[in-house]
């Protein structure tokens, strides 16, 4: 398994504006050491941004289908790339 780390892009969709979605999975992404970002879109879904260890993206990815999350998520389609950098930290958009 290669240790570069990855960028994780995964599309949230169902109740998950407006019930503390974001600040939930910047905890749980700040908790795994991964930096990017939570981002509320027009259309009610969430794009969540995640760069690191595959590992730990892919375990933030089970975290969020896992049904444990403020709200409600019916859908998360996920898309994996190499790691562009320039983010410090975790944050809510």
């Amino acid at each position: 398994m290669s240790a570069d780390p990855v960028r994780l892009s995964a599309w949230v969709h169902g109740l998950v504006q407006g019930v503390g979605f974001r600040w939930w999975t910047r905890s749980r992404a700040l908790e795994l050491g991964l930096t990017g970002y939570a981002r509320n879109h027009r259309d009610g879904r969430v794009h969540v941004i995640a760069e690191g260890p595959r590992q730990h993206c892919e375990t933030l990815l089970a975290l969020l289908r896992a049904g444990d999350t403020p709200g409600r998520v019916d859908l998360v389609v996920e898309d994996w790339g190499a790691a562009q950098g320039g983010m410090n930290g975790f944050e809510e958009r």
